[in-house]
Order: structure tokens, then C-alpha cells, then sequence
């Protein structure tokens, strides 16, 4: 994820962007400048998609993105479900966008070529049901019309861009024939200079007449090389062809070993018996169950829509349906008696042949099919091998293979050993090359000695100079040969490609003048044909927006209808309850079972009702009646209760002070009952 961010910040810091980012800044991108930079390269893409997400809302923002990078032909990634992409896209969640950015930066070019086509290209949403109406012509014609444009259009867009490709092509020429031809004549100034400085040199014509010759022959010999190098191609072609044919005449021959005439009819009259309880059993049967199965599924489809009442109901006849298939199959059984029906065992066996017979028949359908997958895989494969240029090695190639690398290794392994020898013959010479440099020291200063002692310092010195000057001198005159030579045969040679590029363009600068007229004309086609396309998609549009309104004025209309309908039909349903119940009501009354009737339990509560508000009353009555003598005798036990308490703490204040008295006299009687002679201690 990093790599990608790292990605996306380096392509916004290009052109036509420089948003002069780096991963930190980009990381610390809210949500709202995320959808905004989103919307950015949008427009980039498709200037119709410019614009200020903050003056926009939501609902309109989410749809136009999706649908520009529908048309984008953008794919999520696989572990990012629908809804999950769709509340990123309207929330600008990073997780969502960053990948999305990813895919447009990196597909920038080709995305706006996509964008201008889909303008143009894309077809109108209208609905099926309204295109396919036999009713409405005027509709369909425009229709045929509009896919008729945009398949012009197509048309000449891609002629378009050929035409592009092939221009480009002929200034390409142009400009290597320009290089080509400057190069022509800075050669053509530097070989007068040096025919200038060579032409007082003896023997010049012989010279030159030899260089000229001897250039000959190096083309001669080039071209030689080459026709060489064509017949060993052909060569090796032949040769694989005649190893693939071979390898055919063997594996027919391995075929046909083993297959003698009765084989062959024994096996043809199985394959024969096959294909006919194919044709004839099985096909059929499955023919039919598909036929079966689709008349069912139109007459489910054709069928009005279905509420609960309906599915009770084909419930109930399911159930019904089943109870007498049972109750036959029943019957069947309680009539049939084993003892006397003596073909139910052959009846058992036929039934567990042809389920076995079907097994087989399926089976063999499926091989063949895995056949038939396997051999279009192998004949890919063959082809994709014979284009890289090799073969599949089988039997005596094989053989020939292994013999051919086993003469390599052993050619190797003497190499190797050879190699060996000479690494260990360097490593003596080099020795031997050490010894002689210091020999060859000593010597020099036994020389430089001599020479100090016969007064001639410095003569080898110099008489070694004068052979390098000499050695230099005559490479530089052998030098200047070769460049005469190189440079009149580098003229020759561009002189001859110049040709060649000029014979070649000629016949396509006669082409090219035609193509351009015919660039021209089917340029005005194509605006001609553009402003018909304008004019035929206004008109489709305004019909468009017509039939979109009259659509969801009738959508509304008929929801208005389907609520009032619901709201009526759960009136009904309300009413029929309270129907219902006034008829069982009436029924329990009239019948004299007035306990289950809800008047006598209504009744019943009512009177029990009024019997506990009497006694309510009752004791009403008495609260209020002995309402002050009771208020007197609470305020009586509260105020005893008041004295009660100040008795207890004055009690409890006397015990306090009397406390350190007694316990002072009760430590003297002890002191004085204590006996020393007795011992006191109470286990």
C-alpha cells in the first residue's frame, strides 16, 4: 500500500498536475481534499468533470464519479464488495480512493482517448421495454439511427488514427534523409580535404583502383555471409520439418500396430451402439426435461403475482396432491403379491441396468468432452511452442537428444581440462615473465654503468626513442590509408542508402497525396456526420427527458394507487374482524350461552367494578369521620416517643459518669480476695 501511495505522489508531482507532494502530506489528506484531487484527475481525464465538490452535493457528486469511471471501465479490487466501494466513493475513505488515483495516473493517456470516445459512444439508457414497443416507430428509427452514427463514427476514428500513425512515419523519413544527407556532405568535405593532401603521393590511382577492388570484395564476401546464413536457416527448418515428420510417421505407425480389421469393427460398432442410446434414449429424455422445465418456467413467469392466500392455497394442494400418491402407492403395494408377479426381479434388474447404462452414457459424454478440452489446450500449446521455435521431443529425438548432450558433456569435460592446463601453463609463464623483468633490470643497469664509464650516456635511451618514433610514423601512414579507404567507402555506402531510401519513399509520397484528399474529404464527412450525430442525440435527449417524466409521473400515480389499495385492503381486513366478532357476539346471545358472550363478561367486570368502589367509598367515609381523633393520637405517640428518647440518653449519661467508680471498687475487692498460697489459674 506504501508503494503505491509512494506511486501515486510521484505522478501528481508531474505534469500536468505538480502538486509538489510528498508521502507524508499526501497521507495527512482529509477526506473531503481526497474526493476534491479525485475530482481533479477526473477532470484532467474529462473536462466535463470539473468543478468544486463543496458546491455540490453528495447525492449528485457519488453517481457522476461512478459513472465516469464506469465508463473508464475501472474494476475494484476482488476484496472490496459493492456497497463497501460505493459509501468510499461518497465518504472519501483513502482505502477506496488511493487505488482508484492509482489506475487513472497510471493509465492517464490512454484514459482520455477512452473518455472522448465514450461521449460519443456510449449508449442511452432507454429502457428496454420502451425500445422493443412495436407501437411507438418513431422511437426505433431514431434508435437504428443513433447506433448507425456511432458505428460511423468508430469507423472513422480508427481511420483516423491509422492515418496519424502512417504521417508520422513518412516525417520520420523526411528527417533520416535530412541527417543522411548532411552526413553525405561533411563526408564529401573531408574526403576532398584528404584527396587534396594525398594527391601528391605516388602510385595514388594504383591505390585507389586497389581499394576500390578490395571493397568489392568485401561486399561480395558480405553478401556471401548473408546467403550463407539463409542456407543453414533453411537448413534448420528443413531439418525440423523432417524430424516433425518423423515423429507423424512413427506415432501412425505405433497406431496402426496393434489394430487388426476385427478391432476395428468390434470398436466402430461400440462407438455406433453408443452414440445411438445417445441420439435415441438419452437425448431425447433430456431434451424433454429441459422443454418441460422452460414451459414451466413461462408459465410461471406469465402468471399474475402471487400473496399468501395464493402460496396457503398451492400449499394445501401440494399436501392434498401428495396424501394420494401415497395412498396409490399404498394400494399398489396391498394388490401386488410378490408370488405371483414373477417379472418384478427382471423389472429390478432392467431398472438397475439402464440407471447403470445412464451412469456410463454420462460418464462417457463427460470424457469426451474433457477430450475435446484437452486436445484444443494441446493444439494452443503446440502452436505457442512452434512459434518460440521449438518442438516436443518423442522416441528416437528424444534418444538423439540425450546422445547429442552426453557428446557435449564429454567435449566439455575436455575442455575443462584443457583449460585447466593452460591456467597452470599462465601461471608459469607469468613466473617465467616476473624473472625475466628483473633480469631484464639488472641488465639495464649494467648497460647504464657501461655506458657512464664509456662516456656515451643515454644512447639506448635514445636509440630506443627513434624506434618508437619510426613504429609511430609508419602506423600513422598505414592509418591514413585505412581512413581514405573507410571514408570513400562510407560515402559509397551512404550514396547507395540514400538511393534506396529515396526509391522507397517515392511510391509512398504517390501514395500519401491521395490519402491526404482522402483525409480531407472524410474529415467533412466527419464533421457533416458529427453535427448530424449532435442533432440526433438533442432530439433524443429532449424525447429522452419527455418519457422520463411521463414515466415517473405514472410511477407515482401508480404508488399513490398501490397505497391507497393497502390502506383500503387493511381497513377491509379491520372491518371484517369487527364483523366478525359482532356476528359471534350475536351468535353467543341468541343461542343462550351468555357466559362465552363479551355483554356478560363486560357485565360481570362492570358489576365487580361497582362493588369494590362502594366499599372504596365506604372507607372513605370512615377515614374522613376519624380523621381528627387519629391525627390526636399520632401527634400523642409521637411526643411520647420524643420523651421515651430523652429518658434513654439521660440514662445512658448517668451510667457514663457512674462507670469509673465502680470499676476503681471492684479492682480493690480483688486485691484484697486474692490468696498467694492458692493458685487462681482456670484452664
Amino acid at each position: 500500500m506504501t508503494e503505491d501511495a509512494k506511486q501515486v505522489v510521484e505522478f501528481l508531482n508531474r505534469e500536468p498536475f505538480k502538486r509538489n507532494l510528498n508521502f507524508i502530506s499526501f497521507q495527512s489528506l482529509g477526506q473531503e481534499q481526497l474526493l476534491q484531487l479525485l475530482n481533479d484527475v477526473l477532470a484532467e481525464i474529462d473536462p466535463s468533470q470539473a468543478g468544486d465538490i463543496r458546491e455540490e452535493a453528495s447525492d449528485s457528486r457519488a453517481p457522476r464519479m461512478l459513472n465516469c469511471l464506469k465508463n473508464l471501465k475501472y474494476i475494484p479490487p476482488n476484496n472490496v464488495d459493492v456497497s463497501t466501494f460505493r459509501q468510499g466513493i461518497v465518504l472519501g475513505e483513502k482505502s477506496v480512493i488511493q487505488p482508484i488515483l492509482m489506475y487513472l495516473l497510471k493509465n492517464l493517456e490512454p484514459l482520455k482517448t477512452r473518455s472522448y470516445l465514450a461521449k460519443y459512444l456510449v449508449k442511452l439508457p432507454i429502457p428496454t421495454d420502451i425500445l422493443h414497443d412495436g407501437s411507438d416507430n418513431q422511437i426505433q428509427e431514431l434508435w437504428a439511427q443513433c447506433t448507425e452514427l456511432q458505428e460511423q463514427f468508430s469507423a472513422m476514428h480508427r481511420d483516423l488514427q491509422e492515418l496519424r500513425k502512417s504521417s508520422r512515419g513518412t516525417n520520420e523519413i523526411k528527417l533520416d534523409i535530412k541527417t543522411m544527407e548532411d552526413e553525405k556532405e561533411n563526408l564529401q568535405r573531408k574526403v576532398d580535404r584528404t584527396r587534396k593532401k594525398v594527391e601528391g603521393t605516388p602510385d595514388f590511382n594504383e591505390a585507389l583502383q586497389v581499394a576500390q577492388s578490395m571493397r568489392g570484395e568485401k561486399e561480395k564476401g558480405e553478401e556471401l555471409q548473408k546467403k550463407l546464413q539463409q542456407q543453414r536457416r533453411l537448413m534448420q527448418t528443413t531439418e525440423q520439418r523432417l524430424q516433425r515428420t518423423r515423429q507423424q510417421v512413427y506415432e501412425i505407425q505405433q497406431a496402426g500396430s496393434d489394430n487388426s480389421p476385427e478391432s476395428l469393427i468390434s470398436r466402430m460398432e461400440e462407438d455406433n451402439q453408443l452414440n445411438n442410446y445417445l441420439v435415441n434414449d438419452k437425448l431425447p429424455k433430456e431434451l424433454d426435461a429441459r422443454r418441460k422445465t422452460v414451459r414451466d418456467l413461462r408459465r410461471v413467469a406469465h402468471e399474475p403475482m402471487m400473496d399468501e392466500r395464493d402460496l396457503e392455497r398451492i400449499e394445501k394442494d401440494i399436501g392434498t396432491l401428495n396424501a394420494e400418491i401415497n395412498t396409490l402407492v399404498e394400494k399398489k403395494m396391498m394388490n401386488n403379491n410378490p408370488v405371483k408377479d414373477k417379472l418384478s426381479l427382471f423389472r429390478q434388474q432392467e431398472r438397475i441396468l439402464s440407471s447403470k447404462k445412464e451412469q456410463l452414457a454420462e460418464q462417457v459424454q463427460q470424457q469426451r468432452d474433457d477430450t475435446g478440452v484437452l486436445e484444443k489446450e494441446l493444439e494452443v500449446k503446440r502452436k505457442a511452442l512452434r512459434e518460440l521455435g521449438g518442438e516436443v521431443l518423442k522416441g528416437d529425438e528424444y534418444r538423439e537428444y540425450v546422445q547429442r548432450l552426453r557428446s557435449k558433456s564429454s567435449i566439455y569435460k575436455k575442455n575443462r581440462a584443457i583449460l585447466a592446463e593452460r591456467r597452470s601453463e599462465t601461471g608459469i609463464l607469468t613466473r617465467t615473465e616476473a624473472i625475466l623483468q628483473k633480469q631484464n633490470e639488472t641488465m639495464n643497469r649494467k648497460v647504464s654503468h657501461l655506458e657512464n664509464r664509456k662516456g656515451v650516456t643515454g644512447f639506448r635511451d635514445t636509440q630506443d626513442e627513434l624506434e618508437k618514433v619510426s613504429a609511430l610514423k609508419s602506423e600513422i601512414d598505414e592509418s591514413k590509408h585505412r581512413t581514405l579507404d573507410d571514408m570513400s567507402e562510407m560515402v559509397n555506402k551512404l550514396n547507395s542508402v540514400i538511393l534506396e531510401k529515396k526509391s522507397l519513399l517515392a511510391p509512398i509520397i504517390k501514395e500519401l497525396r491521395p490519402l491526404r484528399q482522402h483525409h480531407q474529404e472524410i474529415t467533412g464527412d466527419y464533421e457533416q456526420k458529427k453535427t448530424q450525430y449532435d442533432s440526433a442525440a438533442a432530439g433524443l435527449e429532449s424525447n429522452r427527458a419527455q418519457l422520463e417524466q411521463t414515466v415517473a409521473a405514472l410511477r407515482e400515480e401508480c404508488f399513490a394507487h398501490d397505497s391507497r389499495y393497502f390502506y383500503y385492503q387493511s381497513m377491509c381486513k379491520i372491518l371484517q374482524t369487527k364483523l366478525d366478532r359482532a356476528n359471534l357476539e350475536m351468535k353467543n346471545y341468541t343461542s343462550g350461552d351468555k357466559r362465552q358472550s363479551y355483554r356478560e363478561r363486560f357485565n360481570k367486570k362492570i358489576q365487580e367494578q361497582e362493588n369494590l368502589t362502594k366499599i372504596l367509598r365506604e372507607k372513605q367515609k370512615n377515614v374522613k369521620q376519624n380523621h381528627d381523633s387519629e391525627v390526636k393520637q399520632a401527634t400523642m405517640w409521637r411526643d411520647l416517643e420524643r420523651l421515651m428518647k430523652c429518658k434513654l440518653s439521660v440514662l445512658k449519661q448517668q451510667q457514663e459518669e457512674m462507670n469509673p467508680q465502680v470499676q476503681s471498687n471492684q479492682h480493690a475487692r480483688n486485691m484484697n480476695n486474692r490468696d498467694p498460697t492458692h493458685d487462681r489459674l482456670v484452664l
